[in-house]
């Protein structure tokens, strides 16, 4: 006689994975895209930085995607406060910017991969499983790159002025090098205007520039190149 439990011991555990990204469509996307897949599956989703770890505290995840510009508390800032909350918790990247603009940071806070929205979705996949067995996940066109970074260390090239900026700096200058205004800015971040300015304030002194059209026309030659 079989066993009527047979069958439901035998199908596969899937990997429960959370979504944070604050367009409703992308995270649909991705969660259609994942769900097809009979080892995964996409168990929570959120829209920002507090909405996740509510999640967490009340949800055992095996992975997070995460998007970057979330409204408030960043993508990085978030990646450190899952880490806090789920230590073991591999966290992906997932990204419209620039991978050479972020990767380091992302790594930095505790990220296991890196992921620009514009890859093929078989790089996703990719992404997810490896990170999932335990690795960790970069482009081929960024492992290149870390490869010179680490041929060229001996000059020091590695340590630049980046290095010294926070996680919001950083965010900031790139907004501003992509030409929005301090209230175009403190809308993106959900922070006050006073407190934009602070941090533009801050990365005019750590970059030695005396006025914010100096600081303007650095961030949008540092964006335009990549770095």
């Amino acid at each position: 006689m079989t066993d009527p439990n047979s069958t439901i011991s035998q199908l596969p555990v899937k990997a429960r994975i959370l979504i944070v990204d604050d367009h409703v469509i992308v995270r649909q996307g991705i969660a259609q895209l994942v769900n097809r897949e009979p080892d995964l599956d996409v168990c929570q989703e959120a829209g920002d930085a507090d909405s996740a770890i509510a999640v967490l505290r009340e949800t055992q995840v095996d992975l997070a995607i995460v998007d970057i510009s979330l409204p408030g508390t960043s993508g990085i800032e978030l990646v450190k406060l899952m880490r806090d909350a789920q230590p073991q918790l591999p966290v992906l990247v997932m990204s419209m910017h620039d991978e050479a603009l972020y990767s380091d940071r992302a790594f930095r806070a505790g990220a296991k991969g890196y992921v620009m929205k514009q890859e093929a979705t078989e790089k996703l996949l990719a992404a997810i499983r490896k990170i999932l067995n335990g690795g960790v996940y970069v482009s081929d066109r960024m492992q290149t790159v870390m490869v010179q970074r680490f041929l060229n260390s001996g000059v020091d090239e590695t340590v630049s002025f980046i290095d010294n900026l926070t996680d919001r700096e950083f965010e900031i200058l790139r907004m501003i090098g992509q030409g929005l205004t301090v209230a175009e800015i403190a809308d993106k971040l959900g922070r006050s205007a006073k407190t934009v300015e602070a941090h533009r304030a801050n990365l005019r002194e750590k970059l030695g520039l005396k006025r914010a059209a100096e600081l303007a026309r650095f961030a949008t030659q540092w964006v335009e190149r990549g770095n």
